[in-house]
């Protein structure tokens, strides 16, 4: 099953534009934004992250229904691990214990 993750961009990468900082449930992950240069991604703003790629914008009230759906979908924990895979260069990463909550 494909999974397609909402997330919150937290921060934008200055080096580079198409990258972004997105937390999902406390986790935080660098993701790609190009897939959304006809509506470019700020800070606050939530995107729906696929394999580490932004597919695109989604509202907070969109976010929390499709953390819902996957937590009734049994898909919670395989969401979270297709996020942990991401990444942070250098460990940057900031993980916590997070779980999803429907």
């Amino acid at each position: 099953m494909c999974l397609a993750i909402p997330g919150k961009v937290v921060e934008l990468d200055s080096q580079n534009p198409h990258l972004a900082i997105v937390d999902v449930v406390g986790v935080r992950r660098k993701v790609d934004l190009g897939l959304l240069e006809g509506d470019p991604a700020v800070v606050g703003d939530w995107v729906l992250i696929h394999v580490g790629f932004a597919m695109s914008k989604i509202s907070a009230v969109e976010a929390a229904d499709q953390m819902r759906t996957l937590a009734m979908l049994g898909e919670a924990d395989a969401a979270m691990q297709e996020v942990r895979g991401y990444g942070l260069e250098n460990g940057e990463s900031q993980q916590s214990d997070a779980r999803i909550k429907s």
